[in-house]
């Protein structure tokens, strides 16, 4: 295996980018948030601060739409994060505070129902949601006016920073991250721009703007909720007002869908408490326990100090130029694996089980290729479990350090500047988010580069396959010494 069989490659995300492999957005699992960096008009924050006219306006029309009432357990209203859901009364442990009836989401249905659902027909789901919101943004009689209202104009999202910001990510994965999904929502932007929005434009009171598009995107990308049954996509209003809590480590019983009764065609958004709130405290929720810090930062935007949420991804690629290509991609796939595989490494915790096994097949060669023979095709795996040779064992452990060691080179700044950053109090939030990543993907780097510095200082003392086979042969004993048959 060469090293450029190995590679750093950005952390898992569920957008499709040009330069990562990527999951495609449809199954995305984001959650929403209020992360708030606004722009323009900053609704003031404040535990005491009256409730902005534009909250107001919003909740006083779910009251008339029936949506809520006087005796609802939340209320919206301003909390650290921005805007979130007020505690109106003690709420226990896994109690309903909101069910939204499915006329009051928006989601694919809500397009197909409208002027533009027609022109809309074959797009993705989300991108047929964003030309939705933006152009019911721009429409001065649009009932999701009041909603619209209260969303901000931008996140701490990373997809938002300016260049002078996102120079502060040099080196990191989430940098080359962002930049793909900058670059597919550009993408996409013009190809629907082209397709739908010039050849159509009676139906869009003004002209969309890539910005637009990018709001659209953001907002999505925070506050729609998925994994619903039946829905990929959906925002729900007043419902994604809720607030994350890194406090809160279980996701169950935070949201589900249900029929609005015996008599009702309705369907319900519940959404649930997971831990018990006393009156005027906020109620929160766990977004998602499995994503990493750059993935709460491109989603959210913002970051946990939680160990766990740092990562790093690893890639391997099984080359189409490596004579045994066939054999081992024969093999991988057997195993669940494929040409490409992506091995996320997070900090304080032990490496993913098959990631040793596939680098010692990426690796497999030489006087070790007998291995590939078809007659070991079922074993294969098993002895990939254990040391091969020295010499395998030794070029992974060498590629492996190399490849840390070049991307810590990629960072301009070191842990310790890093940490000494982070005690600044008064840190803006995007330069807190960006020296977070960094010390933490660095902190990974580490951690991945001292595993294998131990694995090499191992080496003469490892058992190998010959040994192992001679072993099983009952031709070397337990101590390592060769056994000699006598005769008579």
């Amino acid at each position: 295996m060469a090293p450029s069989l190995f590679t750093l490659s950005s952390p898992s995300s569920t957008f499709p980018s040009s330069s990562t492999t990527l999951k495609p957005f449809s199954s995305f699992s984001t959650k929403p948030t209020l992360s708030i960096h606004f722009v323009k008009k900053p609704i003031p924050v404040s535990a005491t601060a009256d409730p902005p006219p534009q909250l107001q306006t919003f909740w006083q029309w779910l009251q008339d739409q029936g949506v809520v009432s006087a005796k609802s357990p939340v209320r919206p209203g301003m909390v650290p994060e921005g805007l979130g859901l007020i505690a109106k009364k003690n709420i226990s442990r896994n109690e309903v505070v909101l069910e939204i009836p499915n006329r009051f989401w928006i989601n694919q249905d809500a397009v197909v129902a409208s002027e533009i659902g027609t022109v809309c027909s074959g797009l993705k789901p989300w991108v047929s949601v964003a030309l939705f919101l933006i152009r019911e943004r721009f429409r001065q009689d649009s009932k999701w006016g009041v909603y619209l209202d209260i969303l901000p104009e931008l996140t701490d999202s990373t997809v938002f920073w300016s260049e002078e910001e996102l120079a502060e990510l040099q080196g990191t994965q989430l940098l080359s991250t962002t930049l793909g999904v900058k670059e597919y929502v550009q993408n996409e932007f013009l190809k629907v721009e082209e397709e739908i929005i010039l050849p159509n434009r009676q139906l869009f009171p003004a002209p969309i703007t890539l910005d637009d598009f990018f709001w659209a995107f953001g907002i999505l990308r925070s506050r729609a909720f998925s994994r619903l049954r039946g829905q990929n996509l959906v925002l729900i209003p007043l419902a994604d007002l809720i607030n994350h809590s890194p406090n809160i480590t279980t996701e169950d019983y935070a949201w589900e869908i249900k029929g609005g009764g015996l008599f009702s065609r309705d369907l319900l958004f519940s959404l649930r408490s997971p831990v018990s709130v006393k009156a005027e405290e906020q109620v929160l929720i766990q977004y998602d326990l499995d994503k990493s810090n750059a993935e709460l930062a491109l989603d959210y935007g913002f970051i946990e100090s939680k160990s766990e949420r740092n990562a790093y991804t690893l890639t391997l690629e099984i080359s189409e130029s490596d004579p045994f290509f066939g054999d081992k991609l024969d093999i991988a796939e057997t195993n669940g694996l494929s040409e490409t595989a992506y091995f996320d490494i997070v900090l304080g915790r032990p490496l993913p089980p098959a990631l040793i096994p596939y680098l010692r097949l990426v690796a497999l060669g030489g006087t070790d290729a007998f291995l590939l023979e078809s007659i070991f095709r079922n074993t294969i795996w098993g002895h990939l479990d254990l040391p091969v040779s020295r010499a395998n064992e030794e070029l992974i452990c060498r590629v492996v350090r190399d490849a840390c060691k070049s991307a810590l080179s990629g960072y301009h700044t070191t842990i310790e500047e890093d940490e000494k950053l982070m005690e600044d109090e008064n840190l803006d939030s995007r330069l807190k988010i960006a020296v977070g990543i960094r010390a933490g993907e660095k902190k990974v780097l580490q951690q991945i580069d001292e595993i294998f510095k131990g694995r090499e200082s191992e080496l003469d003392e490892l058992e190998y396959y010959q040994e192992r086979r001679l072993k099983d042969l009952g031709l070397v004993g337990e101590q390592g010494e060769i056994i000699f048959w006598e005769t008579n």
